[in-house]
This record gives structure tokens, C-alpha cells and sequence, in this order.
């Protein structure tokens, strides 16, 4: 009997190992552009995160992330600018109303033990997917977690906006995601 409840005992403990999960909230959360126009870099934010994140670190082949941002909360200080962002020539909110990004694979790194990890997995802009990589870091926070990451794309490759000898074609991209345990 003792045996039996040990094992239930342990059988219990695994599952709720594996099952981290966490949502994605905006308090806390900064996703963030940056773009060269006119030779000057400007930026501006999205927020209305949504979607799901399972993150284990002591079992990271079961971590999955499948986060999306709301294309229609695009922010840059500039209310004539957004407007135009968020219109047919660029973005096209109403069309694609969310930029998505998806997990096919989480890895360690050497600096694991620092936090750091590899994200592996697809970005769908505007109507198009493409595979992205790129290293981000997990810091616990209580029961959350914190993740930071940042890559760069060409605008041209998702079909934002049209080749333009004032505006840059590579956007820098910072993520920092406050994602809280569900």
C-alpha cells in the first residue's frame, strides 16, 4: 500500500511538472520595432497579446510557445502615422489582424544555466510564414515568468510597404513577455 501511494505520489508530482502553463499579459510586457526612415531610426510598440505558453525548464523539449500580438494596436507616438501602418499599404490590420508566432523546437544553450534558451519556430506576418530562430532569455518571477528576445527581419520578405529609398528594409525586433501562470 505504502508503494502504491508513493508512486501516486510521484505520478502526480510529474504531471504537474509538465503541465507549466502560462498566458501571455500585456501589464508587464513590451514588444517593441525599431526601423530606419530617413536615416533615423524610429520605433514604436504592439500589445493584445494573446495565445499560450509551456515552458519547463527542466524538461525544455516539452516547452512550446504559440503567442500572437494584435496588428491594430500598433503604437509609434504618431497617430496619423499608425493609421497609415495599419492601412492596406502596410500592415493591413483589418486583413491580418494579428502577427503570430509559433515554436517547432526549444533548445538549451551553453548559457542555460543562465537562462538563456533557443527558440526555433515560424513567424506569420501579414499573411505570410517564414522560419525564425533566435536566442531569448527566461527569468523566473513568483510563479511567472519573464522572456526576453529580439530578432531582425526584412519588411519586404512579409510584404509590408513597397522598396523605398528613405525607408530601411530590416526591423529590429524586442520582446520582453511577462507570462503568467495559468
Amino acid at each position: 500500500m505504502k508503494s502504491l501511494l508513493i508512486s501516486i505520489f510521484f505520478l502526480l508530482l510529474q504531471f504537474a511538472a509538465v503541465s507549466q502553463k502560462y498566458k501571455p499579459a500585456d501589464d508587464g510586457s513590451k514588444i517593441h520595432f525599431i526601423i530606419k526612415n530617413f536615416g533615423i531610426e524610429t520605433g514604436g510598440d504592439l500589445s493584445g497579446l494573446a495565445g499560450e505558453i509551456n515552458f519547463l525548464p527542466a524538461d525544455i523539449k516539452t516547452s512550446s510557445f504559440d503567442v500572437s500580438v494584435s496588428v491594430s494596436t500598433i503604437d509609434t507616438d504618431n497617430d496619423i502615422r499608425d493609421g497609415h501602418l495599419k492601412g492596406e499599404d502596410y500592415f493591413d490590420a483589418e486583413k491580418y489582424p494579428v502577427i503570430k508566432i509559433k515554436s517547432t523546437k526549444i533548445n538549451r544553450t551553453n548559457k542555460s544555466a543562465s537562462g538563456w534558451y533557443h527558440f526555433t519556430g515560424i513567424l506569420s506576418l501579414h499573411g505570410i510564414t517564414k522560419p525564425i530562430a533566435f536566442p531569448f532569455r527566461a527569468t523566473k518571477k513568483g510563479e511567472d515568468y519573464l522572456f526576453f528576445g529580439g530578432f531582425t527581419i526584412n519588411r519586404l520578405d512579409y510584404g509590408i510597404g513597397k522598396s523605398s529609398s528613405v525607408m530601411g528594409n530590416k526591423v529590429k525586433i524586442s520582446m520582453l513577455v511577462l507570462a503568467k501562470k495559468s
